[in-house]
């Protein structure tokens, strides 16, 4: 059975193979992001293969954008059966370096971004009691390093308002699943948003060594996806085969 889904952060990477993927699959796809002209070319290429998807330009960090992409999702397809919080950014650099304007653009994309996800999408999985909610981490929620400390925070609260939320639908007994999912080094523009140069230099050599192709992860989402709504499956760690840490 075909489900409408929605996914932030569509244009690359993870969001825009997710989105290939899961239309190849006969569902119906909402795409939101800011670049308008990636997201017009991604549902050119998906209706040329016969795929059902629409989109509407989206800022995650501005709650009355989100919830617009939410009601575009109602008004095409009348439901939301998964909402993907998936857009992010990972400046990384050392805490001495002041890079306060690159903290809270991770604070507002990575969790805030997030939260208004939640808050768009809850309301109609409720009444539909019926509903999954798929949220982008990184193994950074699980561990950090010098230089990771404000991108493993956030990632890490993803992890946290992701158990929290979950914990709440299996009370209210509404059906509504929740999935993060945390990959490693994968091969997106993550890298380019690091705006110090040294550490933008040493991650980009660590991906060319061990970054594997967006397509595994999302093959991995469409599998939590499609999982029998009995089973949720709460959390999906992907990592490279040869990366370490």
């Amino acid at each position: 059975m075909s489900k409408v889904i929605v996914i932030t952060g569509a244009s690359s990477g993870i969001g825009q193979a997710t989105a290939e993927l899961l239309a190849q699959q006969g569902n119906q796809l909402v795409l939101g992001a800011r670049r308008e002209a990636r997201l017009q070319d991604l549902v050119k290429r998906i209706k040329a293969a016969n795929g059902d998807a629409i989109y509407a330009v989206t800022d995650v960090t501005d709650l009355a954008s989100v919830k617009n992409l939410a009601q575009t999702a109602i008004e095409h397809y009348g439901r939301i059966d998964v909402w993907m919080n998936n857009a992010g950014l990972m400046p990384q650099s050392n805490f001495i370096d002041g890079r306060v304007d690159d903290w809270n653009r991770m604070i507002d994309v990575n969790l805030r971004g997030v939260l208004n996800g939640i808050d768009a999408a809850l309301p109609t999985m409720r009444k539909q009691k019926a509903g999954h909610f798929i949220n982008t981490a990184s193994i950074a929620a699980h561990a950090t390093h010098p230089g990771g400390g404000v991108y493993s925070a956030t990632k890490a609260g993803v992890l946290m308002i992701s158990d929290a939320l979950r914990q709440e639908e299996v009370q209210a007994q509404s059906n509504v699943r929740v999935t993060v999912v945390s990959p490693g080094a994968i091969n997106t523009e993550l890298v380019n948003s690091i705006t110090d140069p040294n550490v933008k230099k040493g991650t980009a050599q660590f991906y060319d060594q061990v970054a594997i192709n967006p397509d595994q992860i999302a093959a991995s989402i469409a599998f939590a996806i499609n999982t029998p709504e009995a089973a949720s499956i709460n959390e999906l760690i992907i990592r490279p085969s040869k990366q370490q840490a």
